[in-house]
């Protein structure tokens, strides 16, 4: 990785290192499913089967990896499904200005619209042309490639869409509610006025 790629405080580590909180959930795609709730356009809760989901517009992606823990892996590449298929498929109400991702176990974290319809943001279920293994993310894993690693979920379920913005699970515990790694936004003590909800 270019010295100009790298954004302050990250070094390139030997590697992939895997870093999460909490068990690998098991996998049973008979019983798995995606949802996408709260203010949607129709007011209903979509649901979408592994098959359906899996079977939604594939899109490639390359785009460097960095963890708040201040490693950053140059030129990952992810396939899977843009957000824009998800919004198509089950759009969101006027208003909507953030998401919420919901993983297993209850683990979430938020973003602003722009962050999760931005170009390079896919919900990934391949990296480096393999499908996703389980301590990766599989089946689904959100990448945020702008933004600290700890925006892109794991073992994503589902999407909420928000009308007023809420602190996701690390959020919650004293990160920064936006998480830009150029501008190393690792701490809620750094937030500016207008980076998160009071």
């Amino acid at each position: 990785m270019e010295e100009t790629r790298l954004p302050p405080g990250q070094y390139v580590p030997r590697g992939l290192p895997v870093i999460h909180y909490g068990r690998v959930p098991p996998f049973k795609p008979e019983s798995w499913d995606f949802k996408v709730f709260g203010a949607t356009a129709s007011g209903a809760e979509h649901a979408f089967g592994w098959e359906e989901f899996s079977g939604l517009a594939q899109t490639t992606r390359v785009a460097d990896f960095h963890c708040v823990t201040k490693f950053s892996v140059p030129d990952l590449e992810w396939r899977g499904v843009a957000p824009a298929a998800v919004v198509a498929a089950a759009p969101p109400a006027p208003g909507v200005r953030h998401v919420m991702i919901w993983a297993e176990y209850g683990y979430s974290a938020n973003l602003r619209w722009s962050d999760f319809t931005a170009e390079a943001t896919l919900f990934a279920t391949e990296m480096g042309e393999k499908p996703l293994t389980a301590e990766h993310g599989a089946p689904v894993r959100l990448v945020v490639p702008h933004l600290y690693g700890w925006k892109s979920v794991k073992w994503v379920r589902a999407i909420e869409y928000l009308l007023e913005d809420r602190r996701g699970f690390w959020e919650e515990r004293g990160y920064h509610n936006v998480a830009d790694p150029w501008r190393e936004q690792r701490y809620s003590y750094q937030e500016d006025p207008g980076d998160g909800p009071p």
